[in-house]
């Protein structure tokens, strides 16, 4: 391409000129042909003589401004400014111009090559489809990497960590972080760590959560511990065995009666090992179980408490029990909040209500008239789905410590 720039930019390359560049050089970007008449609309007086200097015309009245495009490729050429015409003039004044259809797919090919080995890693697993395809409908990864070039190394980390998870035996998050990523702090947080815990909900099915400890208890779920002294669960009266340390240590707390505070760590490394049968009551709040070890002490039925929200090691140790064959039953909280940890649960461990029903919810209303309003958005109740209609009917909650009467006559009555 040979132009005369100097000449050029005194044409073309001027302030006053600068739209018709513009609209010039959008139309080589989308393919479109300059056989056409640009118009401005509130062209000052500036640009309407630049114009006329352009076209070798006196300035026309109004605030319309038209430039027939092939008039200025004719002048160009002729006059020698530029010998190529228009579209070369625009490339001589403002760079290269890539069509914006193969630029799109240009860039549309750079994702699909970063994407590849994340496929590949995900593509035999059915649990992780959905996430695979929301992935990318969301657009997740393009918010926490802009481009291709830096999606890339966080996509072929994230498809060398899947096909390790979940992780059994358990490991530290940061022993796995080093092997896989090569930095022992690269799950801590950043996209990659959002991204895998993201992976990782979708493996495990655990609901999305926010807090330190809906996130350690996620990674957990995978085998990827974080901590394993602060997950803990609490327990009374559950037989141990003379396997494992643990065991013996429930075993010796059952017969002082004395609840039994078990970390993640003893449930994964040293776990009891029940025997088969038998049935274990849940219960949400440390009240009960306290009203239970001093009422009851040693004479009271095996019992777990969850503290709220379940905890990883609340669910290991259920987990232990339900398959060695023990039947669990729940009570928590009537209300919305009680209700999703009894959901949680049951997600995890099979278990039957402890006066837990839509009948029990009534009772407990006729003789507690005054308690206090539900608070939150409701929620299903997969065990007794009158529950939830009873619930909101009501719109009143029921803390576990009202009903601890007829909870702790329920355990005396099975302890004998």
């Amino acid at each position: 391409m040979s132009a005369d720039l100097p000449r050029l930019r005194r044409l073309l390359g001027t302030p006053e000129t600068a739209w018709l560049v513009d609209r010039v050089r959008r139309r080589l970007e989308a393919g479109q042909p300059l056989d056409t008449t640009l118009t401005r609309n509130g062209a000052d007086e500036a640009e309407r003589a630049a114009v006329a200097r352009l076209l070798g015309r006196a300035p026309r009245p109004g605030r319309s401004l038209s430039v027939p495009l092939p008039a200025v490729d004719g002048i160009l050429r002729t006059s020698g400014a530029c010998p190529d015409g228009l579209a070369a003039a625009v490339v001589a004044l403002t760079g290269p111009v890539a069509l914006r259809r193969e630029a799109a797919d240009e860039l549309s090919r750079a994702w699909d090559e970063a994407f590849a080995p994340l496929w590949d890693a995900v593509a035999t697993r059915t649990e992780l489809a959905d996430w695979y395809r929301d992935l990318h409908a969301t657009g997740l990864v393009r918010r926490l990497a802009r481009t291709p070039g830096e999606a890339a190394p966080l996509l072929a980390t994230l498809a060398r960590i899947l096909p390790r998870l979940p992780l059994s035996p358990p490991q530290s998050l940061s022993t796995f972080a080093a092997h896989t990523a090569g930095d022992a702090h690269a799950l801590d947080h950043g996209p990659l760590a959002t991204l895998t815990l993201d992976a990782v909900r979708a493996l495990t099915g655990t609901p999305p959560g926010s807090g330190a400890g809906r996130r350690r208890d996620t990674w957990a779920t995978a085998g990827l511990l974080l901590d394993e002294l602060s997950s803990q669960a609490l327990a009374l009266n559950l037989p141990g065995d003379d396997h494992t340390a643990t065991g013996r240590a429930l075993t010796a707390l059952a017969a002082a009666g004395q609840p039994a505070v078990l970390t993640l760590r003893q449930l994964l490394r040293d776990a009891p090992r029940p025997h088969q049968g038998g049935v274990a009551y849940v219960c949400e709040n440390p009240a009960v179980m306290l009203a239970a070890a001093d009422l009851l002490g040693a004479g009271s039925p095996p019992l777990v408490c969850l503290q709220g929200q379940p905890s990883t090691a609340a669910l290991r140790l259920l987990r232990l029990y339900a398959d060695a064959g023990w039947a669990l039953r729940y009570h928590g909280d009537f209300d919305w909040g009680g209700v999703r940890i009894a959901t949680r649960l049951l997600s995890h461990v099979p278990w039957t209500p402890w006066r837990y029903t839509a009948d029990d919810y009534r009772a407990a209303l006729t003789a507690h008239p005054h308690t206090g309003p539900l608070a939150g958005s409701a929620a299903e109740t997969p065990w007794d789905p009158r529950l939830a209609i009873e619930l909101g009917r009501a719109g009143r909650r029921i803390e576990e410590e009202l009903v601890l009467t007829a909870l702790l006559g329920d355990l005396g009555h099975a302890a004998r």
